[in-house]
C-alpha cells in the first residue's frame, strides 16, 4: 500500500511538472519579443513630447537665440502640429503602431518614484525597478543594486548579449560594468570592431568639438548601430544626453534641435532593426527619460531636482507584443520603476524588483 501511494504521488508530481512546463512554453510562445532595445533621452520634458515647442520659451530671447528659425521649423498653432514637427517618428510610426504614455494634460501620468529627480537615481529606478535612498546624487559610485540588464546578462541564454552605449560618463557606474559583465561604451570610449566604420567613428569621436562637454549623441548612436549590426545583442541600451546638457545651459534652440535629431536616430534605428532577420518583428523598442524639468516657474525649465516640479516623465513603446493603442487617453498613473519588470516579462525572464509594487505595465505586454 505504501509503495502504491509513493508511485501515485510520483505520477502526480510528474503530471504537474509537465503541465507547468507546458504552460510556461505556451506563455512564452504568446510573446513574440526576442530582443529589447531601450533608448533614453536624458531630461527630455513631457511638455515638448506631447505639446511640441513651448511658446513661452520660444519667445524668450534669454533662451532662444534664433526665434524665427525655430518657429519656421517647429512652430505651429496646435500642439498636435508642433509635436509632429518636433518628433515625426514618435507622432507617426509610434502613434500609429505603438503606445505613448505621460500626457499630464489629459491626466495620463508617468512619474519618477524617487524623490531626487536627478539622473543617477532615475536610471537606477528605471533599471532596478526600485528606489534606493542611498543613491541620491550623480557621483561616480558603482551601483550596489542589480539591474535588470545585469540579471538578464547572467542568464545562460543572454550571456554576452547585453550591451549599453551612453553619452554620459556615469553609465559604467550605473550599470556596474565590472561586476555585471555588461559591455558599456560611454563618453571617451572608442569602439573595437571588425567593421571598417568603427575606425571612422573613432576618428569622429576624437576630433569632433564638444561644446557641451560631452561627446555628441550622434557618435553614441553610430557606435551603437555598428555594434548592433556586428554583435547582434538581444538587449541594447542607447542613452542620449544632449537634451539635458542643452537645457542646463539654457539653450532652448539646441534642446529642441537635439530632441529632433534624436527622434531621427530612433527612426533610423527602427528601420535598421526591421532590415535585419534577427530583429524584424521580434523586437520591442522602449523609449523614456530619467526625469522631467521645471515648468510652473518657466525659468526652472533649465533645472530639475527634489524642490522643482520635475517628476513628470513619459514612456513610448513599439513592438510585436504591444497593441497599437497610440497615445493613451485614459486617466492613469505609471512609474518609471515599472520599466524593469516590463523588460523582463517581455523576454520571459523572472526578474523580481525589491519593491513589490513595481509591476510590469500590462498594456505594453498582453
Amino acid at each position: 500500500m505504501k509503495q502504491f501511494l509513493i508511485k501515485k504521488a510520483s505520477r502526480l508530481l510528474l503530471v504537474t511538472s509537465v503541465i507547468v512546463m507546458s504552460n510556461s512554453r505556451t506563455n512564452a510562445q504568446l510573446h513574440k519579443t526576442e530582443n529589447v532595445i531601450i533608448v533614453t533621452l536624458d531630461g527630455m520634458r513631457w511638455q515638448e513630447i506631447f505639446g511640441g515647442t513651448d511658446t513661452a520659451l520660444l519667445n524668450n530671447a534669454k533662451y532662444t537665440r534664433d526665434k524665427d528659425n525655430l518657429q519656421e521649423h517647429f512652430g505651429g498653432d496646435l500642439a498636435s502640429e508642433k509635436r509632429k514637427k518636433l518628433m515625426p517618428f514618435f507622432w507617426g510610426m509610434i502613434e500609429q503602431n505603438g503606445q505613448l504614455y505621460g500626457n499630464r494634460n489629459i491626466s495620463n501620468n508617468a512619474n519618477v518614484a524617487n524623490p531626487y529627480k536627478i539622473s543617477y537615481p532615475g536610471y537606477n529606478e528605471i533599471f532596478t525597478g526600485s528606489v534606493d535612498s542611498a543613491i541620491s546624487k550623480n557621483d561616480k559610485v558603482p551601483n550596489p543594486n542589480v539591474t535588470v540588464l545585469e540579471y538578464i546578462n547572467k542568464q545562460k541564454k543572454y550571456a554576452g548579449k547585453v550591451a549599453a552605449f551612453a553619452t554620459w560618463d556615469r553609465f559604467p557606474y550605473i550599470l556596474n560594468e565590472q561586476r555585471s559583465g555588461i559591455y558599456v561604451n560611454a563618453d571617451d570610449d572608442t569602439l573595437s570592431l571588425k567593421s571598417s566604420n568603427a575606425a571612422l567613428y573613432n576618428t569622429l569621436n576624437n576630433i569632433t568639438p564638444r561644446p557641451l562637454g560631452c561627446r555628441p549623441d550622434l557618435v553614441t548612436y553610430l557606435y551603437a548601430k555598428e555594434y548592433l549590426k556586428e554583435k547582434k545583442p538581444n538587449v541594447l541600451l542607447i542613452s542620449f544626453l544632449e537634451t539635458d546638457y542643452a537645457a542646463h545651459n539654457g539653450l532652448y534652440d539646441l534642446y529642441i534641435t537635439s530632441a529632433h535629431a534624436e527622434d531621427a536616430m530612433i527612426a533610423d534605428l527602427w528601420n535598421t532593426l526591421q532590415s535585419m532577420q534577427q530583429y524584424k518583428n521580434k523586437t520591442t523598442l522602449i523609449i523614456t527619460c530619467d526625469h522631467g524639468r521645471g515648468d510652473k516657474i518657466k525659468d526652472q525649465w533649465t533645472h530639475h531636482g527634489g524642490l522643482i516640479d520635475s517628476g513628470g516623465t513619459w514612456i513610448a513603446v513599439l513592438g510585436p507584443d504591444s497593441p497599437a493603442l497610440g497615445e493613451e487617453q485614459a486617466e492613469n498613473q505609471l512609474y518609471q520603476k515599472q520599466i524593469a519588470p516590463t523588460i523582463a516579462k517581455l523576454l520571459g525572464v523572472h526578474f523580481t524588483p525589491k519593491d513589490p509594487t513595481s509591476l510590469p505595465i500590462n498594456t505594453i505586454i498582453q
